[in-house]
């Protein structure tokens, strides 16, 4: 046998080794183990226990405050500075296609706003930014703050956004954040960061007596289950509250389940999408504060004749002209119950897949998604409803589930929310999780039991937090 002949048999005995080692090391199969009798499992529920026995409801007069801080980054500065907002360039958050470009400008602005609510006690904050999530790493900077400075805890603090795919972009780091948020900028971090703290503080400085109402109506024909179609089901409430304060300002805090992507990839400019005409046009009927919180918008797509900003009009202004039809129906009361909740949540490893039933190793995946061994559920208790934040885009399908557990259970209402100041992907139904596509197959970081798990601890937490 020649030379050159035996160094080809030799490669090619070392690949068919080495190709089955190198999977062996790489991949593994999906795991499929139930939840209720793991180690993560068992950790979450001890806590779960504890902060149970904490946690208290009060009843009383209600003193409500509300704040805001613009969000919109100054572009085409001369040189980045964070603390004030001015950046050279700025990438938008939403879709990968836009392949990180920078933004070219400012259609509509982006803002933070805050409601702080205090009973007896009692004191929490709840903050609707415009913008697609909020990163866990602003998330962390604004605790660091809120607690030396506004003397707050995190289960006082309610995050969430509108989750608009048009807003800032760069505050994320690593190949699936940069891939739909753009190039990692630091400093978007520290401006975030700092307008959220800012209408934080606005808002407790604007504590004053005020009344609380609440409501919900049926706006189905601007939601449509995106996943599945007519197969599936949808949430079509718009959840709101309103507060009014003694001197008359009225501040409002709604939630709706349709992804807020009627503007395409292919539009630049900053913008906060339909949510952000609703709360322009509830502020400029009220002369008030609009707060808009993403509910259950995994799975669900928004409805609208065009796309582009002429159907985030028509949308907006659609439900904003529903809620204000409400508005004067709406009983006012200054007493309220009210309470929060907060727990931390121990997770599974990573289950980033390659095939449906093969996953990466975690210790691959974690190149891929950050690995997290905890996570946050929380809630708070608005008279009869109990409002849930989850780190997630959640399922519109199994917040009707909790909805319908509720009601069921106690008579009050449930209000689920995303983007809570953490993100661990999509959590939809378990049957899709066999289908291929972007969410059920690649946002799904953390396996198959997880919608089960969260659903499962949500509902615990919201009975809690209802029957008191």
């Amino acid at each position: 046998m020649t030379k050159p002949r035996r160094l080809l048999l030799r490669l090619s005995l070392g690949t068919t080794l080495l190709v089955p080692l190198g999977a062996g090391i790489t991949l593994d199969g999906v795991d499929h183990r139930p939840y209720m009798a793991s180690a993560y499992a068992t950790e979450t529920a001890a806590r779960l226990r504890e902060s149970i026995r904490a946690g208290a409801i009060v009843h009383g007069d209600l003193e409500a405050g509300f704040g805001r801080a613009r969000l919109t980054p100054t572009i085409d500065a001369p040189h980045d500075d964070p603390s004030r907002g001015q950046f050279r360039s700025m990438p938008l958050a939403g879709f990968g296609s836009r392949d990180g470009k920078p933004a070219t400008g400012t259609h509509d602005d982006l803002e933070v706003k805050a409601v702080a609510f205090r009973v007896a006690d009692q004191l929490g904050v709840m903050v609707g930014a415009d913008a697609l999530i909020i990163p866990p790493e602003v998330t962390e900077a604004v605790m660091h703050r809120v607690e030396s400075e506004l003397h707050l805890s995190r289960q006082q603090v309610y995050l969430s956004a509108t989750h608009s795919h048009s807003s800032l972009g760069g505050w994320g780091e690593g190949r699936v954040a940069e891939s739909f948020a753009g190039g990692f900028q630091p400093g978007v971090r520290v401006w975030f960061a700092d307008r959220i703290v800012a209408a934080i503080a606005e808002s407790l400085g604007d504590l004053t007596p005020a009344e609380f109402g609440q409501g919900r109506f049926d706006a189905r024909e601007f939601v449509r289950n995106r996943l599945v179609q007519e197969r599936g089901t949808v949430d079509p409430e718009f959840s709101f509250v309103v507060l009014k304060q003694a001197g008359g300002r009225i501040g409002v805090l709604g939630s709706y389940a349709a992804h807020a992507t009627v503007l395409p990839a292919a539009v630049m400019q900053f913008s906060a999408d339909y949510p952000g005409v609703w709360q322009r046009a509830v502020e400029s009927a009220t002369g008030g504060i609009a707060v808009f919180l993403a509910g259950g918008v995994g799975s669900h797509g928004p409805v609208t004749p065009t796309r582009g900003f002429e159907g985030a009009q028509l949308m907006g202004d659609g439900l904003a002209r529903q809620l204000l039809d409400q508005l004067p129906n709406v009983p006012l009361s200054r007493q309220v119950a009210f309470g929060t909740f907060g727990l931390a949540v121990s997770l599974p490893e990573l289950n980033v897949r390659v095939s449906d039933g093969i996953r990466l190793r975690p210790w691959l995946a974690a190149h891929l998604v950050p690995a997290k061994t905890r996570t946050y559920l929380q809630a708070f208790r608005l008279q009869d409803a109990v409002w849930v934040s989850t780190p997630c885009d959640f399922s519109g399908e199994l917040a009707l589930g909790i909805k319908d557990f509720l009601r069921a259970r106690t008579g009050r209402q449930a209000v689920i929310t995303s983007f809570n100041g953490d993100y661990v992907g999509y959590v939809v139904l378990p049957r899709y999780y066999h289908m291929d596509g972007y969410e059920p197959r690649t946002m799904s970081f953390f396996g198959p039991t997880v919608p089960d798990y969260f659903d499962d601890l949500i509902r615990r937490m919201a009975l809690h937090m209802a029957s008191r």
